[in-house]
């Protein structure tokens, strides 16, 4: 890494054209102690106590007419490797590697394995929480005009996996199933983002449409089709998403809805945001083979409904669904900050105990405390503080029989610039 490095830099700062070259680097060790995360605890469960890694060195490079990405990165736990070693489980690999060409310069053309994020990241998102984040191996359109105002990005992905490499078995049976899980086999999108007047917020439209591989070998398309505002009215920031999905899945046609609003004032002491997101789930007493659960497959699920990961990050939550009604804030300490969050989470279906009668809808209550503190430039600190209080309707759908569940953590983030070249032009 280090030698693709050095001949990278050697090469920019030898060229004599208009071009800008960046070295940068991120170190972010995570402490967790995890005591009822993602799902209750269990009364013979121990906590459990960890230290992951992320560590990556970013390559960005630009010309007038083209640019281009190179991120490697490294996560791994701490201690999960002796000392002393010659091979190891492969946790080094390529996070980003893309390319883009400025067709004109009101459209450009970008391919490679990228990070696709929108909006609020609700349907498509980078998931930068996660020490690996989300990345997609795609084509990108981007059609925008000089001041940004309109924007349409297009994209397009095909996967596939190498159980049957080319040549040999490039035409053998089954040399198109994609049996990688846990993804699609296709992708496509369209996105269009248009800024308000006076830059009063943003309005944006997108259409995604996810080709699934069934386990017999047939195709699922699940489409997700919205909306999202973000718009400034007076002293109020308004915010709201409406998605609905449709299609099939696993042969089974879908139709499920997520819609949620925010609003945020600035008081004098702090600003608060209040809002609600609904998330449809299907009832216990819905024997059709219909599809009513919503899922954002592709987002950055743990920015919403809590920092402790109950829903959607990972298998948690199944078909319930969820209604989350939550309290936001955040106060200014000299140079940091303390963020607070406290939701309450109700089910989003009927859900019936093993007797047969309907549970509560109240699943728990989530209280989040997260404090923020640059140290130097490129160095920040972070220490956070879940504390979840369950209920019988929580521990009757979840494994684990503990309603007091907490998870504490502490990251440490160095983001660094090594080297920035100044463009420089031709002599």
């Amino acid at each position: 890494m280090k030698t693709i490095a050095y001949l990278f830099l050697l090469f920019v700062c030898s060229s004599p054209l208009l071009s800008q070259f960046k070295l940068s680097a991120e170190v972010r060790p995570r402490t967790e102690f995890r005591n009822g995360f993602k799902t209750p605890r269990s009364t013979d469960s121990d906590p459990a106590f960890f230290v992951e890694q992320r560590s990556r060195l970013y390559l960005d490079y630009a010309e007038e007419k083209y640019t281009f990405r190179l991120v490697f990165q490294d996560v791994r736990l701490w201690g999960e490797v002796p000392q002393i070693f010659k091979s190891e489980n492969g946790n080094t690999f390529l996070s980003e590697a893309w390319g883009q060409y400025n067709v004109s310069p009101r459209f450009s053309v970008r391919a490679g394995r990228q990070v696709i994020s929108y909006d609020n990241e609700r349907i498509l998102g980078g998931l930068e929480w996660a020490q690996q984040g989300r990345r997609h191996d795609a084509l990108l359109l981007q059609f925008e005009d000089e001041k940004k105002v309109n924007r349409l990005h297009v994209g397009l992905a095909y996967n596939a996996d190498d159980d049957r490499p080319e040549p040999v078995y490039l035409q053998a049976p089954a040399a198109n199933f994609y049996s990688v899980s846990g993804n699609y086999k296709s992708l496509q999108y369209a996105w269009f983002n248009r800024t308000f007047a006076e830059e009063k917020g943003t309005v944006s439209l997108l259409a995604l449409n996810a080709t699934l591989q069934n386990a017999d070998s047939t195709h699922s398309n699940k489409q997700t089709l919205g909306t999202y505002l973000n718009y400034r009215a007076g002293k109020f920031t308004l915010t709201g998403d409406l998605y609905a999905q449709t299609g099939s899945q696993n042969g089974q046609s879908v139709g499920a809805l997520l819609a949620g609003f925010s609003a945020t004032y600035p008081t004098k002491a702090t600003p608060l945001t209040l809002g609600v997101e609904y998330i449809s789930g299907k009832d216990d007493t819905d024997e059709t083979g219909r599809v009513t659960s919503f899922m954002p497959d592709y987002g950055t699920n743990h920015a919403f409904n809590g920092l402790m990961d109950y829903f959607y990050v990972g298998p948690a939550n199944g078909t319930v669904g969820v209604t989350d009604l939550y309290l936001k804030t955040k106060w200014k300490l000299g140079s940091a900050a303390l963020l607070a969050h406290a939701h309450h989470f109700l089910t989003a279906s009927e859900q019936l105990d093993a007797a047969g009668d309907k549970l509560s809808a109240s699943m728990g209550t989530e209280i989040d405390l997260v404090y923020v503190r640059p140290l130097a430039t490129g160095v920040t600190l972070h220490i956070g503080y879940s504390h979840l209080l369950g209920t019988e309707t929580l521990t009757a759908l979840r494994p684990g029989n503990e309603k007091s569940n907490n998870w504490a953590w502490t990251m440490l983030t160095f983001k660094p610039t090594l080297f920035e070249s100044d463009a420089k032009k031709k002599k």
